[in-house]
């Protein structure tokens, strides 16, 4: 409204007159350790990117200024160690992809006068929650609403911050009960910021693109229905998502991604190669069919096998926790709202989201000396966490899932040893899995717990393990968790999509609150151990969706679901058939028979290649007499006439070798 770009325009001349009484020499110190001379309140850090270089000017996102994420736009405010920001980096795309879900809401304002919620950024794009008064955004409206999110780009509005004290935010808000609300329950200092994009201003943290111009391709998704907070008692919203790339060819690209992901779906997958399957009556938990659990347990098995060699002790712990117990964690409201609940005999009880609380209590269940350290306990326990209604989406976000959770109790000086250890099994797992992963140090957050001292000496840990595991890292200044600083890693798939699913985390306050200690080396003191939680598939569903569609279907042979069909020519040789049938299933692999008599040799051959088993063996008179098979692989290589004997150890030698490739081996 006219008023509010009147008392907009008020706050932003007063503010830029704080900046001009506040100007004065600073020195900018740059990634490789050059100097450059600056000007407190005027020098931005665009202007120090146009001085190194045109090309950096032109695809900087954002910049990082002492650890913190400022806008390119923003004047700094004294000496500075200053970094940029480019799209291809997760800070920057969030970056990005924020400061399109303010074009997406600047255009719903301007066509449907919508009261806009909250609009952030997310691993894929972004979205904005809006109230249009019960109407609904339908399909034809996406088109409208991208055209005028097209037109805002064109017009290279600048995203402008402005620091704003409480009262006049709601001064600014008061026709928007959301953000008012936002203010009410979020805004906890005296002032906060937000955003003008050309006719919009917006509540916001920040940082943004220097101007709209530089979303050069953005596409408007979908639309769905919302509740305000999540909570389905809240106001009904709309949702319209979003994507957006700093050039037309990269939104082609995602396109033809998005066209391969679609044929790649797990869910189709599943059905296709019967794997899994939902039902309505218990809704966020899978059903595993046989060659699910087949996957499922070679999973779990190679996980287990690198715990036995690695000094992991395999434990079970309980299904069901006292609320007590999750309030003397300290983990209480960071997990409770993704946690069922329920009465027994008269208490409250929570369904575990984590077994991080019960391996403490196994840790203190007897007297501890320093020589069962480090002690490794490992659980494949089934957990069970809340999922806000809608959210729910196949294998990749459930109610009920298997996590392989484990916890180290160390001492501080075993603490580096153990992280690389744990750096060495993420790379075994991952290496074989054909993922490759990049790496981020998330350092203490604000409302952190704990002593800085011993958050600094944790840090330098995990960086010292991080630059001995030899593998490119990024940092996350202030994304640890309230508890410890962690380790993050990223996983690529096939398709080129990125995917967090390990994790390892310092945590010097759940042995705290359950006052675990040890006995010195010299008996003379009780010492507190270093816990270290470490997830490396991070759920055991999720992981099979993300490998289901990286291979398309087309599992390696020790994963497999579909490793051998077996394919008599005729019916005089089904019994020797069966024998193969057999001998092979006796050794643990999944194998079918086709003894389908109405179709023909070659079409059984193709259909089973169609199918993407691994192998096919086809038996006839010639191999019955010579007690041979014939050998054909699904991308339809015939590899000839091998003994019975030496086909099935080859093919137990590539299983148990856990090879990519055991058809071109074979």
């Amino acid at each position: 409204t006219a008023e509010r770009l009147r008392l907009y325009a008020e706050l932003k001349a007063a503010q830029a007159q704080r900046q001009a009484e506040a100007r004065g020499p600073i020195r900018v110190v740059l990634p490789d350790g050059r100097h450059l001379e600056g000007e407190a309140g005027r020098t931005t850090p665009y202007e120090i990117a146009v001085r190194i270089s045109r090309d950096l000017a032109k695809e900087a996102v954002a910049a990082r200024v002492n650890g913190a994420l400022y806008d390119l736009e923003r004047p700094l405010e004294g000496d500075a160690t200053l970094d940029f920001l480019h799209f291809d980096s997760p800070e920057g795309q969030a970056v990005f992809w924020h400061s399109s879900a303010h074009v997406l809401g600047a255009a719903a304002e301007q066509l449907y006068g919508a009261l806009l919620c909250h609009g952030p950024s997310t691993e894929s794009g972004f979205f904005y929650d809006m109230d249009l008064g019960g109407r609904t955004v339908l399909s034809s409206d996406l088109t409208v609403l991208e055209e005028a999110c097209r037109v805002l780009v064109q017009e290279q509005h600048p995203f402008e911050r402005l620091e704003v004290p409480c009262d006049a935010l709601r001064e600014l808000f008061k026709d928007n009960k959301f953000k008012l609300q936002i203010i009410e329950t979020k805004v906890k200092t005296p002032t906060s910021t937000v955003y003008r994009c050309g006719p919009l201003i917006d509540l916001c943290r920040g940082p943004h693109l220097r101007h709209t111009g530089q979303i050069q391709a953005l596409k408007v998704l979908k639309s769905s229905a919302a509740f305000w907070g999540g909570d389905p008692a809240g106001e009904s919203l709309q949702r319209v998502y979003g994507i957006s790339f700093p050039t037309a060819a990269r939104l082609a690209h995602w396109e033809q991604q998005q066209e391969e992901a679609a044929k790649r779906d797990h869910r189709r997958i599943g059905r296709e190669q019967e794997l899994f399957f939902f039902h309505e009556l218990s809704p966020g938990s899978c059903f595993f069919l046989p060659r699910g659990t087949h996957i499922c347990n070679a999973l779990i098995d190679f996980i287990k096998s690198e715990y036995w060699r690695r000094g992991f002790t395999e434990v079970v712990t309980p299904n069901v926790y006292d609320v007590q117990l999750w309030e003397r964690s300290g983990h209480w409201q960071h997990y409770s709202q993704h946690m069922f609940s329920f009465q027994a005999n008269g208490q409250t009880l929570a369904l575990k989201p984590m077994n991080c609380p019960a391996h403490c209590l196994m840790f203190a269940h007897r007297p501890r000396s320093w020589r069962e350290l480090p002690l490794r306990l490992a659980d494949f326990g089934a957990l069970h966490r809340h999922e806000p209604s809608g959210t729910l989406s196949g294998l990749t976000r459930l109610h009920r899932f298997q996590q392989d959770d484990a916890h180290i109790f160390c001492t501080l000086d075993q603490l580096a040893s153990e992280i690389s250890g744990c750096l060495d099994f993420v790379h075994t797992i991952y290496s074989a899995l054909g993922f490759t992963a990049r790496f981020y140090l998330s350092t203490r957050p604000e409302g952190f717990l704990g002593d800085v001292n011993v958050w600094d000496q944790a840090e330098q840990h995990l960086e010292r393990s991080l630059n001995d595991l030899g593998q490119p890292w990024e940092l996350n200044p202030g994304d640890g968790a309230f508890y410890g600083p962690k380790i993050d890693i990223q996983i690529q798939d096939a398709l080129g999509r990125y995917h967090q699913c390990a994790t390892i985390q310092l945590d010097f306050q759940m042995p705290a609150r359950f006052d675990l200690a040890y006995v010195s080396q010299d008996g003379t003191m009780q010492e507190r151990p270093v816990m270290i939680h470490r997830a490396v598939l991070g759920s055991v569903e999720r992981m099979l969706a993300i490998l289901a569609e990286s291979y398309g279907g087309k599992w390696p042979l020790w994963l497999s679901p579909l490793q051998v069909m077996v394919i008599p020519v005729g019916p005089d040789v089904e019994s020797y058939a069966h024998e193969v049938h057999s001998t092979l299933r006796q050794m643990g692999f999944m194998a079918d028979l086709d003894i389908d008599l109405g179709t023909t040799l070659s079409r059984k051959v193709r259909r089973a290649q169609l199918a993407h088993y691994n192998f096919q063996l086809v038996v006839g008179r010639k191999e019955l007499l010579s007690r041979t098979v014939n050998v054909r692989t699904r991308n339809a290589a015939p590899l000839g006439e091998r003994s019975l004997h030496e086909a099935l150890g080859r093919l137990r030698e590539l299983r148990d070798a856990r090879v990519p490739n055991a058809e071109e081996l074979f």
